[in-house]
């Protein structure tokens, strides 16, 4: 069997840019050192959900049912800002800063290669409601305290609480209905 000889692959050259749009350009690497303050964020939520797990294990026999509930609805409100910040640190540094070449990588996270400012806006907002959610949820298990000295939250709190979740959802609905529009005009653009 004979192998063809491959044809030299074109290298494409980047446009030579002036001072100012180097300078311009070159700012997006300014966001780098908030990226590294985003991951160290991300370890003191780490940090965070060992410290609470291990007072879950330690008190799991002398805790009521709504207790452990509590505590583990807390945790997975931990891990749902932790996967926030996740999205925010590889896909804005991805977007905005720099490409991380992982095509091919066994890792390489499935909403990555679709990634732009529009997709990571939804994603976030998606996210901000989860966390809401879970937020929500703990408040409304704890709601039948509610009235008493063992209570944490007030009636007017709890009114706050579900209208801001509200608010969250109205503005995620409004953003991707936006997005929506947008892309529809770029191709109504690209068709003429």
């Amino acid at each position: 069997m004979t192998s063809e000889p491959k044809a030299p692959s074109a290298q494409v050259v980047p446009p030579r840019l002036g001072l100012f749009a180097q300078l311009i350009f070159g700012s997006r690497w300014l966001q780098f050192p908030l990226y590294i303050g985003l991951i160290v964020a991300q370890a003191v939520y780490v940090l965070l959900f060992l410290k609470e797990l291990w007072h879950l294990v330690l008190h799991s026999f002398d805790a009521s049912e709504q207790q452990i509930m509590l505590v583990v609805l807390g945790l997975i409100d931990v891990v749902m800002i932790s996967n926030l910040l996740i999205m925010v640190i590889v896909g804005g540094y991805e977007t905005f800063v720099s490409r991380l070449n992982l095509t091919g990588h066994p890792d390489e996270p499935e909403w990555l290669s679709h990634v732009n400012a529009s997709v990571l806006k939804i994603k976030l907002a998606m996210a901000i409601i989860g966390i809401s959610s879970i937020s929500l949820l703990r408040t409304f298990i704890e709601a039948g305290n509610l009235g008493t000295t063992r209570s944490n939250f007030t009636e007017t709190g709890v009114m706050w609480q579900v209208l801001i979740h509200l608010t969250f959802i109205i503005s995620a609905v409004g953003i991707a209905w936006v997005d929506r529009l947008s892309e529809s005009g770029h191709r109504k653009e690209a068709g003429h």
